[in-house]
């Protein structure tokens, strides 16, 4: 693929690391580096620079009169040389101008520098401060469509690595333009001075030119092997983290960390192939400095010694010829940098131009508290792809109050059917209906607002026991926490633990066991105050006497609510007001669990398969079919 990729298999292939085996999806294919320069992609970054292009005008202001001393410093000495200190006739004057004039010039050039790194530092950060809140307000608005096939080290790597290349970059472009500034002052200061001189400096500039033409598309291969590898660790990493539990599970720390290590040493390769390129034009440009100083010495100081130029015009070209390949050697690094930015502002906009598919209406209603709480499905076909449908026709009504079990084989549907009416996906055809309304037809937030969900697997988050029971309703009081806390038996476990309601939880609030964690949830639910509850296998992890306080619980928590329940573990479900049955994305039977017992259909099967031995089965009911995707 290229030369940094081509010296990695070399090395594989001459036997001193073989390739271990592989598994995992860590084969991204991104593009690592774009062209040094995008049009499209600078108008998108400067859309976020805008805002403080006040900040930009006097960085570059500022920029200039510092690139315009470094200039003036130089000629200043050559007047103090040439003029006021000649021993023929000394010349007190000139040497007290040439001093004040170069004192000036030194703190000008001081405070202009100390402007310029401060605004432009300044204006990065807040810009970059920018970006990332952008992004992150984007990413908690995309569909979940985006998130589910979307890897979270991808993600993480967009937020930190891309964000701090487009930072880098804007740190440096104003001193990429101070460069190049300063290269053609230095060149038309040089010709002013001495034109045979300054055709002899530049006369090294094609051996410069051969170099970058060798060096340039060598580099910008190792450069992107480098960065492709950064993102195969980094997306490594991620999935260890968050598998972590089921890599102990199953043993298998040495093998991940095997594995984990041959990326790491692939890493490491292609970083130091890419440094080496880095770092080989910096000695080439210092070769060509010395052979430009040794050519102008040796011709310049020939033409001291003929009186054809003065001793401070040679002087202030040693000067210049030394500032000279300064900005060349600034803008050859540079170029890797400005890749970089545009590739990493290609991947920054294509996270902030993800279409949102689920967006409210630009005359979407405010869906009112109080609302009936009714829930129906009209001839809902709906499928994570299109082509292939999750739910087909399927249509029910649950009444205000009424409690409606969702049952049916892994794959009908069950969870599905429960995200369309958060409206976490649009349906394909037909109408999902919350109170009456179309939920296309509402804000996301009042729907939000309405729907409280308990999911299989409880997710809290880092804070405080009190904050993540509040968590969907803020302003919630403490007595309003510790009453939900009461009511659905979470409060004795919890002032059992050091702080109480102020026992500060871990990630994902792993300190506490599986089952506290989904009693949190249940109060989190309760305090929401929600008029519909959705239980999505809320007690499929739960220990049997933990299920039977959620049991009671549910009473007070289902109190003048309407309640969606799945559950696999029918036994949670006997006392439901109806329970819809589906099967492959369709509805098979609807009534009450002794309803549905008598008629002896899948229902019938799905309880006695749970909770009877299989010599009581009948015959001809031996088997469940099991559906597609859910």
């Amino acid at each position: 693929m290229d030369q940094g990729r081509g010296e990695l298999e070399a090395e594989r292939d001459d036997g001193r690391r073989p390739p271990r085996a592989v598994v995992g999806s860590h084969r991204i294919q991104e593009e690592m580096f774009g062209r040094a320069f995008d049009k499209s992609i600078l108008r998108r970054i400067w859309g976020f620079v805008h805002p403080y292009r006040a900040k930009v005008v006097v960085t570059i202001v500022a920029m200039l009169i510092f690139t315009g001393t470094q200039l003036l410093i130089p000629l200043i000495i050559r007047y103090a040389i040439d003029l006021g200190m000649n021993p023929a006739r000394p010349d007190r004057s000139a040497q007290l101008a040439a001093v004040g004039a170069f004192l000036s010039a030194i703190l000008v050039n001081f405070a202009a520098g100390y402007m310029q790194e401060a605004l432009d530092g300044k204006m990065a950060e807040t810009v970059l401060f920018d970006i990332r809140r952008a992004m992150f307000g984007h990413l908690q608005k995309v569909s979940l469509s985006f998130m589910d096939k979307t890897e979270v080290g991808r993600l993480m790597s967009r937020l930190q690595g891309d964000v701090n290349s487009i930072q880098e970059f804007l740190e440096t472009s104003v001193y990429s333009l101070g460069d190049v500034a300063l290269l053609f002052g230095i060149v038309f200061v040089m010709l002013w001075l001495d034109f045979r001189l300054g055709l002899l400096t530049l006369s090294v500039l094609p051996i410069l030119v051969i170099v970058r033409i060798v060096w340039l598309p060598r580099a910008r291969d190792a450069f992107m092997a480098a960065h492709e590898t950064n993102s195969v660790v980094n997306g490594a990493l991620a999935e260890a983290i968050h598998g972590v539990r089921t890599i102990q599970s199953m043993d298998r720390q040495q093998v991940n960390f095997s594995l984990f290590d041959d990326r790491a040493h692939a890493n490491l390769r292609t970083h130091l192939i890419a440094a080496r390129y880095a770092l080989v034009m910096v000695p080439i440009v210092d070769g060509i400095t010395g052979l430009a100083l040794a050519a102008v010495i040796v011709v310049g100081g020939s033409m001291v010694m003929n009186s054809r130029i003065d001793v401070g015009v040679l002087v202030a070209y040693l000067f210049y010829i030394q500032r000279f390949f300064d900005p060349i050697r600034s803008l050859t690094l540079q170029y890797s940098v400005m890749q970089r930015a545009m590739a990493s502002g290609k991947r920054l906009t294509d996270v902030l131009d993800v279409k949102i598919d689920v967006k409210d209406k630009p005359n979407a209603e405010v869906l009112s508290p109080e609302m009936d709480g009714s829930v129906e499905f009209r001839d809902v076909t709906f499928g994570y792809d299109p082509n292939r449908s999750v739910l087909k026709n399927v249509s029910f009504k649950v009444n205000p109050g009424e409690t409606v079990a969702i049952v049916g084989p892994s794959g009908s549907g069950k969870s599905s059917s429960m995200a369309l009416v958060h409206r976490f996906y649009d349906v394909q055809q037909g109408q999902v209906l919350v109170g009456g309304h179309d939920v296309r037809d509402l804000t996301q937030e009042s729907l939000g607002r309405q729907v409280a969900m308990v999911l299989q697997e409880p997710f809290l988050f880092t804070g405080t026991v009190f904050e993540n029971i509040r968590y969907q309703k803020t302003e919630a009081t403490r007595d309003k926490v510790i009453e939900a806390a009461k009511a659905v038996g979470a409060h004795d476990f919890v002032m059992s633990l050091a702080d109480g309601y102020e026992t500060q939880l871990g990630e994902r609030g792993d300190n506490l066991s599986l089952g506290q964690r989904q009693l949190i949830s249940f109060a989190r639910a309760l305090v929401a105050d929600a008029k519909i509850l959705v239980l999505d296998e809320a007690t499929a992890n739960i220990d049997s006497y933990t299920e039977l306080q959620i049991q009671k619980a549910l009473i007070k928590l289902l109190e003048g609510r309407t309640g969606l329940v799945i559950a696999h573990r029918l036994a949670t479900v006997r006392g439901a007001d109806r329970i819809i049955v589906l099967q492959n994305g369709q509805v098979v039977a609807t009534g009450n669990h002794d309803e549905l017992i008598a008629m002896g259909g899948l229902y019938s099967k799905l309880y006695y398969l749970n909770y009877a031995s299989f010599d009581d089965l009948p015959e001809h009911d031996t088997t469940v079919q099991a559906g597609s995707q859910t």
